[in-house]
């Protein structure tokens, strides 16, 4: 059982302990990126309009090129003092947002499409 459990174990690259919603904000992100030569970042995860926007712009600030993954974001309703958000329609702002000026807006079957077309 421990040898098919080690077959199993995730291994990283990187990995980054973040205090705030942007991955670049003190952290080594941006020199781990530019020392391995990597120009293009690709947003997933969750919150679409919190970590997720916020990565985004913060990597197209800096010179990144951005895709960000449709299907593989997401969020949630919010509500608080100022009013209340459904889920869907703060995704696709946010998606839409993006797409005017920071990121390049794909599904996740467009971006392995892409990948593929490449190699």
């Amino acid at each position: 059982m421990g040898a098919s459990r080690r077959s199993y174990q995730k291994t990283h690259d990187l990995l980054l302990q973040k205090p705030l919603p942007g991955s670049f904000t003190n952290t080594n992100l941006e020199a781990w990126l530019k020392e391995r030569s990597i120009d293009t970042v690709v947003i997933c995860g969750y919150m679409t309009q919190m970590c997720c926007d916020t990565t985004a712009r913060q990597a197209a600030h800096l010179g990144f090129s951005v895709e960000f993954l449709s299907d593989a974001t997401g969020t949630l309703q919010i509500t608080n003092y100022a009013g209340t958000v459904p889920a869907e329609q703060l995704h696709r702002a946010i998606l839409v947002t993006q797409a005017m000026r920071f990121s390049k807006v794909l599904s996740t079957k467009q971006w392995m499409e892409s990948i593929a077309a490449k190699s």
